[in-house]
């Protein structure tokens, strides 16, 4: 086992990998920028250097100086966490060359899964349902005669990177053109790449995906689905496990599409196969995201396992000790993701310091934040703040759950979609689970 772990991270997430190191007796390096000073996982690692400003592009995007802190520390491996470099090949690859171990699935596979088109590709090649589509779009007049075929709505959408940038939706065929075009200029100046493929946009879907476990010893095994179909412009707002209108017997066929998709590509770590799924119950495959998931946490209620500490032990080439069959989703788990933002000014941003917190409790109420009273959130990251999420025995009672929770939740200083997302949690498309992907667009407009 490792005996020291660089987190190159900030945030909840950076804070939940300390906790996880603490409790595995493994010493924890931070590193932070110099807005983030003041920072939680600044104060929670055993050591912390500055690497950098402000910007993301002079700190926690800078590969050489997070892994020069690793080798001047003694780390023996990094943990990436979500965005920032956790799908980034060439940073991958440069730990690999420094000896260090990333947590995560090897640069190759990265490489290989987060090019989005090649990724349809092989899972096509692997009998996984993919969704009709065009790869890489290198002739935008045949790919929009392509788009004429398989009929409008189509989706161009970036071949790398994720969050929603690079993504255009279109309705007719003379706005093809121009949404390739923005597309492709938003993945480069976002991820470096401006490839664009095309797939049919599929209207009134859920977006469904599986939570896989792959060790080093030929192990894998899925931990059961997420339902994160509640999204506003392709981020997810609303997360729930599982998917209380999934049908068992599509269930055990995703879940097995899933674990094919990472033994078709020799897998390990952890991961996640996003599908959508239609109202005829048809799945596709949509993408594979090669590192831990925002929403893991619902995963972990509903099945009893600390998937953080996995990916440690895995890294550090343990076998995974649950097998398919141990795996029982119990009860439901609902995680609401609270950002610093103003839902009823078109979610402007809103920075400021913590006047005021308090934090709900009660059995099986968990946030994972970073936040804390008088700290003062910077106006240069994501504005996700924290992460609320519950549990129950039954739906209905994790839904009244959140709500109470959402209720008792005071962020004083700096305005919150607290208020927004227990509005949701009333509706009832969310109340028998029947909202699909575009459910928060019609509700917005019918809002106004």
């Amino acid at each position: 086992m490792f005996s020291k772990i660089l987190i190159a991270n900030r945030g909840e997430i950076a804070v939940r990998i300390i906790r996880a190191c603490n409790e595995m007796g493994i010493r924890t390096v931070a590193v932070y920028s110099e807005a983030d000073a003041q920072a939680l996982h600044v104060n929670l690692a055993d050591e912390s250097y500055c690497i950098g400003g402000a910007l993301l592009k002079d700190s926690y995007l800078n590969m050489t100086a997070i892994i020069d802190v690793a080798i001047a520390t003694g780390c023996q491996a990094i943990h990436p966490g979500y965005g920032l470099l956790s799908e980034n090949a060439r940073f991958a690859e440069l730990c690999e060359k420094c000896g260090i171990k990333f947590i995560g699935p090897s640069y190759t596979v990265i490489s290989k899964m987060g090019d989005k088109d090649e990724a349809r590709r092989t899972m096509r090649a692997a009998g996984v349902p993919v969704v009709p589509g065009l790869d890489e779009i290198s002739d935008v007049a045949a790919a929009k005669a392509f788009a004429q075929k398989i009929g409008y709505p189509v989706i161009v959408k970036a071949s790398a990177g994720g969050g929603g940038r690079g993504i255009r939706i279109v309705w007719k065929a003379e706005d093809f053109e121009n949404a390739v075009l923005t597309a492709s200029a938003e993945a480069q100046a976002a991820f470096g790449n401006g490839k664009v493929y095309l797939e049919k946009y599929l209207t009134d879907v859920k977006h469904v995906e599986m939570q896989i476990v792959a060790d080093t010893f030929g192990n894998v095994v899925c931990l059961g689905e997420r339902d994160c179909s509640m999204q506003r412009k392709n981020q997810k707002l609303i997360e729930e496990s599982p998917c209380v209108t999934l049908k068992p017997q599509v269930r055990e066929k995703m879940m097995q599409a899933a674990v094919t998709a990472a033994k078709t590509v020799g897998y390990t770590n952890l991961g996640t196969v996003e599908f959508l799924l239609d109202k005829e119950n048809n799945f596709y495959f949509m993408e594979m995201n090669t590192r831990l998931q925002v929403e893991h946490p619902v995963t972990e209620y509903v099945t009893n396992i600390d998937v953080v500490k996995w990916q440690i032990r895995i890294a550090a080439g343990i076998e995974f000790i649950y097998k398919q069959e141990d795996i029982r989703l119990r009860g439901c788990a609902i995680e609401c993701r609270i950002n610093s933002e103003d839902a009823r000014q078109n979610f402007r941003p809103s920075c400021g310091k913590i006047a005021l917190l308090h934090i709900p409790g009660g059995p099986w109420v968990r946030f994972d934040t970073a936040i804390y009273q008088d700290y003062v959130i910077p106006p240069y990251y994501d504005s996700m703040i924290g992460k609320l999420i519950v549990y129950a025995r039954e739906r209905t009672e994790a839904i009244r759950k959140m709500q109470a929770a959402l209720c008792e939740l005071v962020i004083e200083g700096v305005t919150t979609n607290a208020e927004f997302s227990s509005e949701i949690l009333a509706q009832p498309e969310f109340k028998d689970g029947t909202y699909c992907t575009n459910f928060l667009e019609k509700y917005l407009k019918e809002r106004k």
